[in-house]
């Protein structure tokens, strides 16, 4: 964790309790102990604590500490004891060259952090302004060339029109068609993007019917993309699961259309459903590339996209689909297959009902 990070979950009242009760712990701890190591041993102790609470505390509450440390280190161990008259000039400067010590050093791991935190907040504005181009970058494109086709497609309509066969106009309205759905889909994507940066999802659970659900998503993507064909393999007698049916839609959407864009036309995509137990287990399998081994890790994150990614997408899809699926206490894992291609594991345990079952017999 970083100290940054640490200080601000602690308020400053807790700071400074914190601070003098770790001071009051080590000073009277060493007092049982000072017999054995002598009251020199002990200022370096002391002078250790100080140096840690500066790693994670803000600076008044650590100067402070310093000055706690200082006054019962002369009080409890500096001969005599139980006075604030030092004994020896020896060890008047020691007591001199401990306070400064602990002053400066409170100091220098403050501002150290001061200059640690500048440069983390220059990193993460970085980070942004990246991230914020590459998705206009992305958007460009991915929204500009279904708007164009649209409008293309549109202009041949109104202008055209009594010259086009039949045919012609539904190839129109289909062109039309699909760009919207591909529109549909980006806008989708950043507002599901925007409800997961704010915390905003709450599953809603109700009883869902996998089966239905799976057949109502794949007769979609197929719609879009003609001459795909995707094989479906449900467990017969799937019972009914509680869980949020729009998350998992919106989840295995975007899982079917990154295997579609990615596979070749006579390539094999499949999805099942099995239950176990309580435990419902979706496979989303296809026979593309796959993705390159070090790259698995980074793939839900937001924005990432492979180094051989086709043109155009935000790399928004997959990190949606990661945070749709924990937010229904799920998990998704990916991993290729030896025989070609990437595998999407999702588990997410949910109530389970057979009613279904029972009315079909």
């Amino acid at each position: 964790m970083m100290p940054g990070l640490f200080i601000n979950t602690i308020s400053k009242p807790k700071q400074y309790f914190f601070s003098i009760l770790l001071i009051t712990l080590v000073s009277f701890t060493s007092y049982l102990l000072s017999p054995l190591m002598g009251y020199r041993v002990v200022a370096f102790i002391l002078l250790l604590t100080v140096s840690m609470l500066a790693m994670f505390f803000d600076i008044l509450p650590v100067l402070i500490s310093a000055v706690i440390s200082a006054l019962v280190w002369n009080f409890f161990f500096i001969p005599p004891h139980f006075t604030f008259s030092i004994g020896s000039t020896e060890d008047f400067i020691l007591f001199l060259m401990y306070f400064v010590i602990a002053l400066v050093n409170a100091v220098l791991t403050y501002k150290i952090r001061l200059v640690e935190k500048q440069a983390r907040q220059r990193e993460e504005k970085a980070n942004t302004l990246k991230l914020y181009n590459t998705l206009l970058n992305s958007l460009s494109h991915e929204l500009r060339t279904p708007i164009a086709a649209i409008i293309g497609a549109t202009d041949n309509l109104q202008n055209n029109n009594a010259k086009l066969s039949p045919q012609n106009r539904l190839d129109l309205m289909a062109e039309i068609d699909k760009g919207a759905s591909r529109l549909n889909q980006q806008v989708e994507n950043l507002l599901n993007m925007s409800r997961l940066e704010s915390g905003f999802i709450q599953p809603k659970n109700d009883w869902c019917d996998i089966s239905d659900l799976i057949y109502d998503i794949v007769n979609r993507v197929e719609e879009n993309n003609p001459r795909r064909q995707i094989r479906v393999g449900i467990q017969p007698g799937i019972p009914l699961f509680k869980l949020d049916a729009g998350l998992l839609e919106q989840a295995i959407s975007n899982l079917l259309n990154n295997s579609v864009q990615y596979t070749d036309r006579d390539g094999m995509i499949m999805i099942s459903a099995a239950c176990y137990s309580d435990l419902l287990e979706l496979v989303i399998e296809d026979e593309g590339p796959g993705f390159p081994a070090d790259q698995i890790d980074l793939v839900f994150d937001k924005f990432y996209r492979l180094t051989n990614s086709k043109p155009g997408g935000t790399g928004l899809g997959l990190s949606i689909v990661k945070g749709f699926i924990e937010a229904m206490g799920g998990q998704i894992t990916l991993k290729n297959k030896s025989t070609g291609g990437a595998k999407f594991t999702i588990r997410i345990a949910a109530e389970t009902s057979y009613l279904k079952n029972l009315k079909n017999e």
